[in-house]
């Protein structure tokens, strides 16, 4: 058998934010490509003309190059199979359509709106599945001239065969079948003679030689029409794969509710691409061991659609969190605090151009508090302790700290030391603590608790090593002075 080469596509509609359901279907289409050597085409459906946006398709295109999914034809690069975008292929689906009307496979139908909606009603009544009569099916060219005198303006519809199985083997669900009569002749061209999807996608992919459609499951149930018309155009029938719901952790479909649902979002929260590739990639895909950090390249190798699973992926940020935190520990200093300052700087803690001093500040800080965030926004939650000396005690508990009755030979014994250091650096502060806790035969915890309530009013926080050197002599020995004055 030779081997054909494979050709997916994502072709996502500009009508808004891009998804992360988007996103993981474009890495699934992107990952069997790259897996395979095969071609990733990005086409543009763009014939909800009221909805697409421009915007909406460069923010989508620009979500792509930000995760890394490339594509080797499509908008913006162009290919043999052009052009790209749904708006610019209307001659072509004309062509087909008059085609299908020349046969005798579809027809056109002069009903009004509100005589379908009565239809549907009077169908719905009497509990039936509501799909069209065919009364345009047959019309009498009196009728159809009458119409036309009226000025109703058709659509053409697809004459459904009656009694047909339409099967097909989905390479996530097996075998699929559907009963043609529960189908009903459907529209393929709107009124203002604009394709409708369902139409317009079979033609674009048959005519790109796509050879495997992954998309997401709530298409499958489209699925059976988009069969029916490869068969009346003659075209082969594609690979079909229908990847899972995603799901929120209350399992219910995912919404805004359940936090962000957009890729820009998450890039603004200070998400790492790679994290966000990784974790969707885990959505509804199983990899062979219990290992789940991959970087691009592991993804691609061990990548395949045998092992994307059915059942729906649910969408949990804590595991995101966790995979991010991991990226995010792999981050020289200086990535760290270029990640971390735009938040920094929203939060009005920095602004204007910082002085390399003070960038270099800034890098210790974002370093100290590395294992305290999971995504570089949370940084503005933690960052308060390094910049304002003002603060009170968080609790009780932290008050309660400084009633110690050893805290006056735990500040004696450290404002000793702490004053004979000539340079005040991590080491440094590391091995004053020690000399403390070793000279007054104290538990760390008695030495090391009361000193951090001291400087930040709070009993838990970045490392007293890193804390120190970044507040320097002057404002670590002037907040404990202001701290005791307070109790």
């Amino acid at each position: 058998m030779s081997m054909q080469e494979i050709r997916v596509r994502f072709a996502p509609s500009p009508t808004g934010p891009f998804h992360i359901g988007g996103a993981r279907s474009a890495l699934f289409n992107w990952l069997l490509a790259r897996k395979t050597g095969g071609k990733l085409i990005l086409r543009v459906e763009d014939t909800d003309l009221e909805r697409s946006t421009k915007e909406s398709e460069e923010n989508i295109k620009d979500a792509l190059h930000w995760l890394g999914i490339t594509w080797d034809e499509g908008v913006d690069i162009g290919g043999p199979y052009g052009p790209y975008r749904q708006t610019e292929r209307l001659a072509i689906y004309r062509q087909y359509t008059d085609q299908l009307l020349a046969t005798g496979q579809a027809y056109l139908c002069y009903c009004t709106d509100e005589e379908l909606e009565a239809e549907r009603q009077a169908l719905m009544a009497k509990n039936e599945m509501p799909c069209y009569s065919g009364r345009c099916k047959n019309l009498s060219p009196d009728d159809e001239a009458r119409f036309i005198a009226e000025g109703r303006k058709p659509t053409v519809r697809f004459k459904v065969p009656a009694n047909v199985e339409i099967g097909f083997k989905d390479l996530v669900r097996g075998a699929v079948v559907f009963d043609s009569n529960g189908i009903g002749d459907f529209v393929i061209v709107k009124s203002d003679g604009i394709p409708v999807y369902n139409y317009a996608v079979v033609i674009d992919d048959a005519l790109m030689n796509i050879t495997h459609v992954i998309r997401a499951e709530e298409h499958l149930s489209n699925t059976p029409r988009q069969v029916l018309l490869y068969q009346a155009l003659g075209f082969p029938v594609p690979q079909f794969a229908h990847i899972s719901l995603i799901l929120g952790k209350d399992r219910s479909k995912m919404s805004k509710r359940h936090g962000a649902t957009s890729v820009e979002q998450y890039r603004a929260l200070g998400y790492l691409p790679e994290a966000i590739v990784n974790f969707l990639a885990l959505l509804g895909w199983s990899p062979v061991g219990e290992e789940e950090i991959f970087s691009r390249q592991e993804l691609i190798e061990q990548f395949s659609m045998e092992r994307v699973a059915k059942n729906p992926a649910v969408f949990d940020v804590d595991k995101l969190n966790w995979i991010n935190a991991n990226y995010m520990k792999k981050l020289s200093p200086e990535e760290l605090a270029e990640m971390v300052i735009p938040h920094l700087e929203a939060a009005g803690y920095i602004s204007g151009t910082l002085s390399p001093e003070k960038r270099a500040w800034v890098t210790e800080v974002a370093v100290a508090l590395r294992e305290h965030i999971s995504y570089a926004a949370q940084i503005v939650d933690h960052v308060d302790i390094f910049f304002n000396d003002s603060y009170d005690f968080e609790n009780d508990e932290a008050r309660m700290l400084l009633q110690d009755v050893d805290l006056p030979r735990v500040i004696t014994s450290f404002r000793e030391k702490f004053h004979a250091m000539e340079v005040i650096d991590v080491p440094g502060v590391k091995a004053l603590l020690k000399a403390v806790t070793k000279e007054l035969k104290l538990g760390g915890k008695k030495v090391y608790m009361p000193i951090r309530v001291l400087l930040t009013g709070k009993t838990h926080g970045p490392e007293l090593f890193h804390l120190i050197p970044l507040l320097g002599k002057e404002r670590t020995l002037a907040r404990i002075e202001n701290t005791l004055k307070k109790i």
